[in-house]
């Protein structure tokens, strides 16, 4: 073995917090792709939800980049949000853009961890929103139960959740592999299923279980035609990627893999970022729960 493969310990580290800063980087641009390319979708929700006052201090779960923050600072302009994320690569974002969009002192950002046992102070918000958070919670039931402890008499929980990831591709596509997306998607489930067993969960009964009245339930259907849109085709790349780099790229056949390979070379001309055929198709099921 030569020098050059030699590696003391503290390289593995280094290493490790390398790719996680890259995977963190992929993470944050398609959190921001999201919020930009849903942000009609986001504020629909928003603005559905049954409040009975106008909330003041407000609570985001699971914030990310901050597409729920900033969504929920449009419609409620005087409120003050606390944005709680395990990312400081992601929270950082977050303070950068409040603070472009001049509404950094109606925001506190806070890095904590909301599967360890003890909370920070979040204070007693009237709404609490978590979007595509509570999926990832180790003991989601033992989540619940402190956001029913931490809301005011008569605060709204509301959690949004995805079916799934987006597709893009038409069902005919690509030429050489027809259907690989949905393949792509199929492997991934498999191994959603085993580490994150409540995506795309019905969690209008155990909101009931934790103590919550559910007011309301809506689904979103949102079909967007890319038409050469160059923020869809970067966030199809994003999250084809991520299948690339991630487990269930194993499950896939060699001539999957040189067709996804194809899809995610930017210089290709049948490669994402050129293609005119992308959709954005995905589901997003929202709750609105309350504390009595």
């Amino acid at each position: 073995m030569t020098p050059t493969h030699q590696h003391a310990p503290h390289d593995h580290a280094h290493e490790h917090d390398h790719k996680h800063a890259h995977d963190d980087g992929i993470q944050a641009e398609i959190l921001d792709l999201d919020a930009e390319i849903l942000a009609e979708h986001t504020a629909s929700i928003t603005a559905w939800l049954p409040l009975r006052t106008v909330p003041r201090r407000i609570v985001d779960l699971g914030c990310g980049t901050g597409a729920g923050t900033f969504a929920l600072l449009d419609r409620f302009p005087e409120a003050h949000v606390t944005a709680v994320d395990t990312s400081a690569g992601h929270l950082q974002l977050l303070r950068e853009k409040a603070r472009a969009r001049g509404v950094q002192e109606h925001l506190r950002v806070l890095r904590a961890d909301l599967d360890a046992a003890a909370w920070p102070d979040l204070g007693t918000p009237d709404l609490v929103w978590a979007s595509a958070s509570m999926h990832h919670m180790t003991d989601p039931g033992r989540v619940l139960r402190n956001i029913h402890e931490l809301l005011a008499p008569g605060g709204l929980f509301a959690v949004v959740e995805l079916s799934g990831l987006p597709r893009f591709l038409p069902e005919n596509a690509p030429e050489n592999r027809p259907g690989l997306e949905e393949r792509c998607h199929t492997a991934a489930d498999r191994l959603h299923a085993e580490h994150l067993p409540h995506r795309g969960a019905d969690w209008g009964p155990m909101l009931t279980t934790a103590g919550f009245a559910v007011e309301g339930e809506r689904t979103l259907t949102v079909r967007i035609e890319g038409d050469g849109n160059d923020a869809i085709g970067r966030y199809a790349h994003g999250i084809l990627q991520r299948f690339r780099g991630g487990a269930a790229a194993a499950e896939l056949d060699p001539e999957d893999l040189i067709a996804l390979d194809e899809l995610l070379d930017t210089d290709s001309p049948r490669g994402l970022l050129r293609r005119s055929d992308l959709s954005v198709r995905t589901e997003r099921t929202v709750w609105a729960a309350r504390r009595a």
